[in-house]
């Protein structure tokens, strides 16, 4: 097959349609009932297509919007090393839920949202009160929230968001650290912000039962 048959290949195996107002059956597109870890802003598909590999027996699906980071994704992604990934193409807000079935998630990641620098774009970050009703909504109990960031103000607009809230505790003790885990993947975004002095803040929520929420995110 030349290079446009294989791409077509994968974007038929790899990438899920969906149906307005119509709640995804993810058992099915799997084909099995293995945890669902999401990635929401999958970029160039660094993160997807190697923790993937790390973690077989989990499924992964991954969401992005633009066209051209979709291909990027597909071109990473093998049919046979990353059977357990499926694509999404969707504008990603607080109306998540309607494509996503509540409790069915286990695990999200969400790795260098766009952090809308100035106070006028404030309105446009991912991680608002809404939004985080959605998450909520989507996640199974105990379920985790992963946020990275190389931004400190957006950090602390993170944290103080999630501070807010009765059904999160911060897994880590001040909030959030800047110490890599073991399997930790570091994308391309991530390597060229390191190399102009930015280092990424990583944050990690856990949902609770209302009545069972402690001290770390107050």
């Amino acid at each position: 097959m030349n290079k446009e048959e294989v791409l077509q290949q994968k974007k038929d195996f790899f990438e899920i349609k969906i149906e307005d107002d119509k709640v995804l059956n993810l058992e099915k597109i799997f084909e099995n009932k293995h945890p669902i870890y999401l990635e929401i802003g999958s970029g160039k598909g660094e993160f997807l297509s190697k923790k993937s590999v790390q973690m077989k027996e989990f499924n992964f699906l991954g969401i992005e919007l633009k066209k051209r980071r979709i291909v990027n994704i597909l071109k990473k992604l093998d049919i046979v090393d990353n059977k357990n990934v499926r694509l999404l193409r969707l504008y990603v807000d607080h109306k998540i839920n309607q494509w996503i079935k509540k409790d069915s998630i286990d695990h999200i990641y969400i790795i260098h949202p766009d952090p809308w620098p100035k106070r006028r774009h404030h309105k446009n970050r991912l991680i608002q009160q809404a939004f985080i009703d959605s998450l909520t909504k989507i996640l199974k109990a105990d379920g985790i929230v992963q946020i990275s960031t190389d931004h400190t103000e957006y950090s602390k607009w993170i944290i103080n968001n999630f501070k807010q809230r009765n059904d999160f505790i911060s897994v880590y003790e001040n909030h959030f650290t800047q110490e890599r885990e073991e399997d930790h993947i570091t994308t391309f975004f991530e390597t060229t912000k390191m190399k102009e002095g930015f280092n990424p803040i990583f944050m990690k929520f856990k949902k609770v039962n209302n009545t069972k929420k402690e001290g770390n995110c107050d």
